[in-house]
């Protein structure tokens, strides 16, 4: 970006000149949230660059220890600080919910590390412009693979993606988090979990209550590399979002199949046990009788708590179709 467009974004003549075009076709409020936790060294370009496109831009600060909140603020965002650290999925709530008050008609969110192109931003809403959808998701996989991803984030993309579609059909890409709602999803859609499952539950829930979900091809771009999460940390995030999958979709495998095999192994030691007092083959020994009893009662509880999340979850699918 040469110096003399810097210089005009920072007077702010470009993003007027370009606010004005493109805020003429969409008639539409148009605000940008941004969840960041110490991004000084991206975001204030990303700022500058989606200012163009958007009437406002909601950064909301996880309790950064650098100067993300006093560059955030001279980009020319209206900042949201948490005093303490809650994680993404709160803070975009919190963004979320700003947008709605600030009478936002469209809500679009993206990365705040630079992996995502502003000048996107006109694709991804068009279609919520043109009534076609209420939310558009931007993937990256729509006509190929993207290569600028990382090989082990292209790898947990796909489990997570074919967790999710298992439920919602198929979409491309449930990983990406640059998206565009319609002001009429506020009540729907939740921003509640803070980890990888994040994203995908969002589609998932708006899948589940009959939205219309679109997609849009976008870019991707690794730039700043010190921020990529690193393989290790991101395959357990992979991981610990299939278990919170199972767990809440399928609580019967999840809890009831192994507290029947732990209260299955208990209650075949407590017959070992009378066996044993009543023919007093062998001594008994505490460290058997303390075994027995967990196994027991924890294979009881986690058998009965399968059910019962099995009951709650099959009532709330009926109360939603």
């Amino acid at each position: 970006m040469s110096d003399q467009l810097l210089m005009e974004i920072g007077t702010g003549s470009i993003i007027n000149k370009r606010n004005k075009c493109t805020i003429s076709r969409a008639s539409k409020n148009v605000i940008v949230v941004l969840s960041a936790y110490n991004e000084e060294t991206s975001i204030g370009s990303i700022i500058l660059l989606t200012r163009l496109y958007a009437d406002r831009v909601i950064m909301v600060d996880d309790a950064s220890s650098d100067q993300t909140v006093e560059i955030a603020k001279k980009a020319g965002a209206e900042v949201i600080i948490n005093k303490t650290n809650k994680g993404k999925g709160a803070s975009l709530e919190t963004g979320f919910k700003s947008a709605i008050n600030l009478g936002a008609d469209i809500i679009v969110t993206m990365d705040s590390r630079g992996r995502h192109n502003p000048d996107d931003i006109p694709r991804l809403i068009d279609p919520i412009v043109t009534g076609t959808a209420d939310v558009v998701n931007g993937t990256r996989y729509l006509n190929s693979v993207d290569w600028n991803t990382p090989v082990y984030r292209r790898v947990g993309q796909t489990i997570l993606g074919r967790f999710a579609n298992k439920k919602s059909g198929k979409i491309r890409d449930y990983q990406t988090p640059f998206r565009a709602f319609a002001a009429s999803t506020k009540d729907i859609i939740h921003f509640d979990a803070n980890d990888l499952a994040k994203e995908d539950e969002m589609l998932v829930n708006a899948c589940k209550s009959g939205l219309r979900i679109k997609e849009v091809e976008i870019g991707t771009h690794y730039k700043f590399e010190d921020r990529v999460q690193a393989p290790g940390k991101y395959v357990l995030g992979v991981l610990r979002g299939v278990v919170r999958d199972i767990e809440v979709n399928k609580p019967l495998y999840f809890y009831a199949v192994p507290g029947f095999a732990l209260a299955t192994c208990g209650f075949y030691m407590g017959l070992k046990f009378l066996e044993d007092l009543v023919f007093g083959i062998e001594s008994l020994h505490l460290w058997y009788i303390l075994i027995m009893v967990f196994l027991s009662v924890a294979g009881v509880y986690m058998t009965v708590t399968g059910i019962v999340m099995h009951s709650m979850a099959e009532v709330a699918q009926t109360e939603a179709t």
